[in-house]
């Protein structure tokens, strides 16, 4: 497929989504159709399926994932992993912040508020989890990834999960310092329970 096509199909998902969530803010989530989230978007419900095959994807969908990875994998090997994990998702968090805040915060609203699209939310962090993981093994020389990075993966979704929750509550909070602040509680909390 060309490269022009690839970006009028990333720019109809994107207006898709763009007008699902506005929808979503005026209407509920519930109350908002998919007939009426094509119809803003101007394209025709088997389109909005075609993009978006359930009308929960279109609240989940983002490119986060590809980004974080890469960042994360890219962190110097010496960075002790919490750290790494810590240093790249602030980075990704400041990109996505720039290009996309509102959709983001109504986006975590949706999540936090719909039991459905939590649920959902719950089952794909497992695949977050499992990619961060890869990339700290990847980062170590390691074609998969141990425990430990399971595990270290799993605590910095933990701390991001946490800030997010915290920032959905009002929005004016600064996300990128209480993502700061949940890994500090992450990082003071595992090093006062290191064995003597």
């Amino acid at each position: 497929m060309s490269e022009w096509r690839e970006r009028k199909k990333a720019a109809t998902k994107h207006a898709i989504q763009q007008h699902a969530l506005r929808l979503f803010v005026e209407k509920g989530y519930d109350a908002t159709t998919v007939e009426e989230i094509a119809a803003a978007a101007g394209v025709s419900h088997m389109t909005f399926f075609r993009y978006f095959p359930r009308k929960e994807e279109v609240v989940e969908y983002d490119e986060y994932d590809p980004i974080l990875e890469d960042l994360i994998a890219a962190r110097p090997p010496e960075e002790p992993p919490i750290t790494a994990l810590h240093n790249a998702i602030r980075v990704g968090l400041q990109r996505v912040l720039a290009a996309d805040r509102d959709a983001l915060l109504v986006r975590t609203r949706l999540i936090l508020n719909n039991p459905v699209l939590r649920s959902r939310n719950l089952i794909a962090q497992d695949t977050t989890r499992d990619l961060f993981a890869r990339a700290l093994a990847r980062r170590a020389g390691r074609s998969e990834p141990d425990l430990a990075a399971t595990a270290q993966a799993a605590a910095a979704l933990g701390a991001v999960g946490s800030a997010l929750m915290a920032w959905a509550q009002d929005g004016s909070a600064d996300l990128v310092g209480l993502v700061d602040a949940a890994f500090a509680a992450l990082q003071s909390g595992v090093a006062a329970r290191q064995p003597s």
